[in-house]
């Protein structure tokens, strides 16, 4: 029973963003340039590339950005 619920409340959300667009919350900090961003309201995550542009966040782009992760905490001794 509350399972469609979720489903219900989830297509609103996906409308939402259809209409109005996304809105990105920073959901981590990966170095000062690069970020890691997640929509309020359809969970959509999404991460800067090299020009500055968002785009998805494939599991490619998530295992570079946690390297690039730890060898930024390892640059400035932030372990």
């Amino acid at each position: 029973m509350g399972n469609s619920k979720n489903k219900t409340a989830s297509f609103g959300n996906k409308v939402w963003c259809i209409f109005f667009g996304h809105h990105f919350i920073t959901s981590r900090n990966v170095t000062n340039h690069f970020k890691e961003f997640k929509c309020k309201h359809c969970q959509l995550e999404v991460t800067n590339d090299e020009k500055g542009h968002k785009t998805n966040l494939t599991p490619e782009l998530r295992d570079i950005n946690e390297t690039l992760f730890h060898f930024y905490q390892k640059r400035h001794h932030l372990v």
